[in-house]
């Protein structure tokens, strides 16, 4: 399945525009992230270790669930004019593994001497409990 990021301009963008999108994560995600990156941490990857912390169950990558936002940004709002400039995440909560995420990004600011975006970040569970938030300033590329 191909998917077509979205071509947005910076001028048809306006503050309160927003994206989302959701994602289950899985084992396999957990893996196929632990192979790219290197991080085979235990609390991510064994089971039986996880079960003795605080959180007795593994949880995912913070930088694996942060990096929905990539896809946030760069498929859905603006789409594949845009270069992320900056980031900050907050991360409030842990993410088991089968959870369901629900991925949001709301325009918040629009600086167009340079034709910036502040986009006004976050992550939830099915409880709606927010798993992490942040902000991301991208350049809307000509």
């Amino acid at each position: 399945m191909k998917l077509t990021a979205l071509d947005l301009n910076y001028e048809s963008i306006e503050i309160g525009q927003s994206a989302s999108f959701n994602r289950i994560i899985s084992q396999e995600d957990m893996i196929s992230f632990a192979r790219l990156t290197g991080d085979y941490n235990p609390l991510h990857m064994d089971r039986e270790y996880a079960l003795k912390t605080e959180y007795q169950e593994q949880i995912a990558h913070g930088m694996l669930i942060s990096s929905f936002f990539s896809a946030l940004i760069g498929m859905h709002l603006p789409g594949k004019k845009c270069l992320l400039i900056n980031q900050n995440i907050n991360y409030r909560k842990p993410v088991k593994i089968n959870e369901k995420l629900y991925i949001f990004g709301e325009v918040i600011q629009k600086v167009d001497a340079m034709q910036l975006l502040v986009i006004k970040t976050m992550i939830t569970n099915h409880a709606k409990e927010i798993l992490l938030d942040g902000k991301i300033t991208v350049k809307v590329r000509m």
